[in-house]
């Protein structure tokens, strides 16, 4: 049996392994036919004895070509799981290829999904220059698995930013992230929405320390990034001449987040999205008014975390917001997963407002965000 003889029938998976010297980079490399937007597709994933690298194949050709060079020249065994037969490739040490197949009873089913690919909005193959340089993805495009937890919870965010503007009709936004530090995902998000969504999008990443602002905004110009820019600033004092569409908060901490939310609420913004980080206020204020709850440290942290949050989340809606609170991320993979998301409908609650004041009464405690809000008033 030759190649040609090989390729007419479909499969559900080749390994390639054993290879022939040290020098080989990879201990083995499977392929595994997907689809892909509906398309035939093949991923073939490199392994090393840590890490694997993906890339997605699209051409035949190329795959056909690509694994009969591998088989060639750097591995010793060829195995390939066919619907109606397993055959193996293998090469003594003289050089010589032994065939050997299997038939099966019946065909098997190659699946019509591919979970890794179609689930997310960052396709694996495709350069995104931010993941590349914090080491998620290599330069050709593939998935380091050591930073498999960060890319996704960076599809995460993006699939909540897609479910956020499933309702925009416009072809412009202006974004502007409060707190963005570093600022990978707001690389990331800028790449979203210019190149797979399409807007003609306006991005300004806000942040204190003028190294971090500087060395941000090189990284957007040598990437090419024309409408993303970076600030330094106060987010109590910051001043936004233009209309913003959203404001994103991500990890700002402790007040910050209250600031960056009612920075948002006085502009009017469409669309809030906030990932709350070190809520220690009310933790500081509260006193052991619930011994049970507040006796042990931990518990008093996280209750005070899930009131602070709470409370937010309450005066949003007050104030005229459809509010949802996410799991940003499973908990595997990290504990910061709560997301605040915000959309404008216009329809305040002041009876929340007052049931708001009573807990705080009650329990002693004055909230940042409530203080802004009343004070605004």
């Amino acid at each position: 049996m030759d190649f040609e003889t090989l390729w007419q029938q479909k499969f559900l998976r080749l390994i390639l392994s054993n290879k022939k010297d040290k020098s080989c980079a990879y201990n083995k490399v499977v392929v595994t036919p997907f689809k892909l937007r509906g398309k035939e597709a093949w991923q073939m994933t490199r392994y090393t004895d840590r890490q694997a690298f993906h890339e997605n194949l699209t051409d035949f050709s190329m795959l056909k070509k690509s694994v009969e060079a591998l088989f060639v020249q750097q591995y010793k065994q060829l195995n390939f799981f066919g619907v109606e037969e397993d055959i193996e490739f293998r090469q003594t040490k003289k050089g010589k290829i032994v065939v050997s197949s299997y038939k099966h009873a019946e065909k098997r089913v190659i699946p019509q999904t591919h979970n890794r690919t179609k689930h997310y909005l960052l396709s694996e193959g495709e350069v995104v220059p931010a993941l590349v340089d914090i080491g998620v993805m290599t330069r050709e495009g593939r998935l380091v698995t050591t930073q498999m937890d960060k890319f996704y919870q960076i599809n995460k965010f993006l699939e909540i930013v897609e479910e956020t503007l499933k309702n925009w009709q416009k072809k412009e936004i202006c974004v502007v992230d409060f707190g963005c530090g570093k600022s990978y995902l707001t690389f990331v998000l800028y790449h979203y929405l210019t190149k797979i969504r399409g807007l003609n999008a306006k991005v300004i990443g806000l942040d204190l320390k003028a190294e971090v602002i500087e060395k941000c905004n090189v990284i957007a110009e040598k990437y090419g990034y024309k409408n993303l820019s970076f600030k330094i600033g106060n987010i109590e004092t910051y001043e936004q001449k233009e209309p913003v569409d959203m404001v994103v908060s991500l990890h700002a901490c402790d007040t910050a987040t209250d600031f960056a939310l009612f920075q948002a609420i006085q502009w009017q913004v469409p669309m809030i999205l906030s990932v709350p980080c070190c809520q220690h206020e009310l933790n500081q204020q509260m006193k052991n008014i619930y011994p049970v709850l507040t006796k042990y440290g931990l518990l008093k942290e996280r209750f005070c975390a899930l009131l602070t949050d709470g409370i937010r989340a309450s005066l949003l809606e007050s104030v005229g917001y459809s509010v949802q609170v996410l799991e940003f991320v499973d908990m595997t993979h990290t504990p910061k997963n709560v997301l605040i998301r915000a959309i404008k409908n216009n329809r305040e609650s002041p009876n929340i407002t007052k049931d708001i004041g009573d807990l705080c009464a009650q329990m002693k405690i004055n909230p940042t965000l409530y203080k802004l809000l009343t004070k605004a008033k």
